[in-house]
């Protein structure tokens, strides 16, 4: 087995326990197309200091700039639910899509698919869709979102009696790894671009920047963050880089760029055997060939990039995600998500957060405020409170 396929099966060693959850419980640039396909032939293209050789375009796209009813650009009119009980309907300052963001957004969602391969195929079914919209649509108010079909390792891949095959684990990654050659090719010409993935799609990324952007600098100069939530990303204790990245370090401060924010949320001390958080077993050094000495994973709290407590903005869609996903989602409420007539609802520092350390975990500690709903780990404690990870902070 080649050590590509060992880091990708390791990242993807990670990405598999998602999938058991669910089953249990302003610079140029160019014209983009009007559909969510695209071909073209192979040209060498130039962008920035690194050159880039754009091959035959054959990516899927849940959104892309241009598509018609991209549905990262859609209503974001939100039911804002207050501390004191009160709501209001608003479309906050900022959150309306900008017409020509200076930078783009690159999105990998995470484990939805419920198809029976162990590869999805490239189809945006329902559940490919509504994830995207929860996790990446209110992006579009400071970036262009890029968000590509990859063929993800399935639900079906992870509960089978073989486990995770090898080929089937390449192949996903190669389909996010193929997506962001196509962008850079293609699209990004020379633009800051922030990554944002989500459990499985963390776990792609993480080996993303680990492949092709780390030891690149040309390529960090135009990473602007990287949002690796719900993932374990590995640092030396007490450190914000020299893990599985030696150059990209953790996001400090508000102004900070090139940088990481990751972080697991629990709303209680991570049990033994808890799957997030914690730089001991099957999860430390996912991506191999560096040994970390005394490993953390690592956290920072996008309220308080500097530490300490902070209230968090938290958003979700209220149309509900379809399938295993969307039933557990629900259930991580109480079966008393926050709903509204607008497309949003926005809980405005109804729950409070901060990076802890508690039983050799460290993870972001989410606490309700006052009388705001209490979340509960889904489909038990060993999670957290993974399935709103992103949605939690999403306005932070």
């Amino acid at each position: 087995m080649s050590p590509r396929i060992r880091r990708a099966l390791g990242a993807l060693t990670l990405v598999s326990v998602v999938l058991v959850s669910a089953c249990s419980s302003t610079s140029k640039s160019a014209a983009p197309p009007s559909t969510n396909s695209v071909t073209s032939s192979t040209t060498p293209v130039a962008a920035g200091a690194t050159t880039v050789v754009a091959t035959k375009r054959t990516t899927v796209w849940v959104c892309r700039p241009g598509m018609a009813n991209d549905p990262c650009t859609g209503d974001m009119k939100t039911t804002v639910l207050h501390g004191d009980g009160s709501a209001s309907t608003t479309l906050p300052v900022g959150q309306a899509p900008t017409p020509t963001p200076p930078i783009d957004c690159f999105y990998v969602y995470p484990t939805v698919s419920e198809q029976k391969t162990p590869n999805a195929d490239l189809t945006v079914d329902a559940q490919v869709h509504g994830v995207t919209v929860q996790q990446a649509a209110r992006f579009s108010s400071v970036c262009r979102v890029f968000a590509p079909v990859y063929p993800q390792l399935t639900l079906s891949a992870i509960t089978g009696a073989s486990g995770v095959q090898a080929a089937a684990a390449e192949k996903a990654y190669a389909g996010v790894a193929s997506a962001w050659d196509d962008y850079l090719a293609h699209d990004n010409h020379g633009r800051g671009v922030v990554l944002i993935g989500h459990s499985q799609g963390a776990g792609m990324l993480t080996q993303l920047i680990h492949d092709k952007i780390d030891s690149n600098p040309a390529l960090r100069r135009r990473l602007v963050s990287a949002l690796l939530l719900g993932g374990n990303v590995v640092v030396p204790t007490g450190k914000d880089v020299g893990g599985v990245f030696v150059n990209v370090p953790a996001c400090r401060a508000a102004g900070q760029l090139h940088c990481v924010i990751a972080y697991s949320t629990f709303d209680e001390t991570p049990p033994a055997g808890a799957l997030f958080g914690r730089a001991t077993g099957r999860f430390t050094n996912v991506f191999g060939g560096r040994k970390v000495a005394n490993p953390q994973i690592l956290c920072t709290n996008p309220a308080a990039l500097g530490g300490g407590e902070a209230a968090l903005h938290s958003y979700f869609a209220t149309a509900p995600l379809p399938g295993v996903l969307g039933t557990l989602a629900k259930a991580q409420f109480g079966n008393k998500a926050p709903t509204a007539t607008t497309p949003w609802v926005e809980l405005d520092g109804l729950y409070r957060a901060q990076c802890v350390s508690q039983g050799g975990a460290t993870v972001l500690m989410v606490k309700p405020v006052g009388t705001a709903q209490p979340l509960k780990p889904e489909p038990d404690a060993t999670w957290g409170l993974h399935l709103v990870d992103v949605n939690l902070a999403l306005g932070d």
